[in-house]
Order: C-alpha cells, then sequence, then structure tokens
C-alpha cells in the first residue's frame, strides 16, 4: 500500500469538495478543478478526503499514492495557489508583458511572443542591475508547470557560462571550459 495514499487530505475552510462517482470536483476562491479518479474509492468525512483501494492490485497500488497527491494539489491550488519563477541570465536577455502575452528577447534574431492560458497570470520584473525574473501564478499545478517548462525550452541553461532561463533557486552544475 502507498504510505502517500494513506494518509487523508485536510479540506480547509472555502474549499468545498463534491464526489460524483468517479469524478472528484474542487472549488475555491481562486478556481475550481476536476479530477477523474479510476480504481480508487473517495471518500469524504469530517472535512478530510479518503482514499482507499479495493484490492491489492500492483495497479491499484500505484494509483492509490498519485491520486491522493493529485487531489491534494487540487486543495492547496484553489486555496492558495501555485508560483513558478523563471530568471533570465544573459546579456540582453529582456522579458515583458502586455496582458497574457509574454515577450521575450533571448538573443535570437527575432523576439518570441507566447500567448499564455487565462488561468495563467504572468507578471515581468525587470530592476537594474539585476536579471529579469518571469513570475507564473495559477491554481492549477500542473498548468504553471508546463507553462514554465514550455518557457524554459527557449533557451536552457547552458553548463559553461549558466546563461539563459534557469528557475529561481535552481543549482546548475557547472562545466570547466578549456584549459589552456
Amino acid at each position: 500500500m502507498s504510505r502517500i495514499g494513506k494518509s487523508p487530505v485536510n479540506v480547509p475552510d472555502g474549499v468545498t469538495v463534491t464526489v460524483e462517482g468517479n469524478n472528484v470536483t474542487v472549488k475555491g476562491k481562486l478556481g475550481e478543478l476536476t479530477q477523474e479518479v479510476k480504481d480508487i474509492a473517495v471518500k469524504q468525512e469530517d472535512g478530510q478526503i479518503i482514499l482507499e483501494t479495493t484490492d491489492e492490485s500492483k495497479e491499484q497500488r500505484a494509483k492509490h499514492g498519485l491520486y491522493r497527491a493529485l487531489i491534494y494539489n487540487m486543495v492547496v491550488g484553489v486555496s492558495e495557489g501555485f508560483t513558478k519563477e523563471l530568471e533570465l541570465v544573459g546579456v540582453g536577455y529582456r522579458a515583458s508583458n502586455q496582458g497574457q502575452k509574454l515577450d521575450l528577447a533571448l538573443g535570437f534574431s527575432h523576439n518570441i511572443v507566447l500567448e499564455l492560458a487565462p488561468e495563467v497570470k504572468v507578471e515581468t520584473i525587470s530592476e537594474k542591475g539585476k536579471n529579469p525574473i518571469i513570475k507564473l501564478t495559477s491554481y492549477d499545478k500542473q498548468l504553471v508547470g508546463q507553462v514554465a517548462a514550455k518557457i524554459r525550452s527557449f533557451r536552457k541553461p547552458e553548463p559553461y557560462k549558466g546563461k539563459g532561463i534557469k528557475f529561481v533557486g535552481e543549482q546548475l552544475r557547472r562545466k570547466a571550459g578549456k584549459s589552456a
């Protein structure tokens, strides 16, 4: 049995969870998320969500912790939200946004313009003498991670000088250059 799957998910005040058949819907102040749960029994009691397996097959044991983690992320997302911060390291690398359009200057011959989903709020921070920062905020953890990975894929950090787009706080493995 999954250790993560055994622990119940606490539902904070202001969050409503409805279980209809094999669909779990979570509503909160920031939004609403739905997840389909297969092969796992979902119960709601005393402000907690409990997930139980019906038998001990390998597939059910694997999904037990997965669905518990997904439901937990939904509850945290609609109550608090998730934030990812990306840092642009490099001379001339800039980021700006107009509403949901993110404009990136990453040393290519053209700027990259990315239209973001309406669920993701974007903010760019540019201070003199510091690297530009892109701040992504949403109630959907999976969507924020996917958008951040897409932005990072435009110019991944290289191992020699560390130039590129990296997550704030990310440790890069650096290599020594050619020895003279």
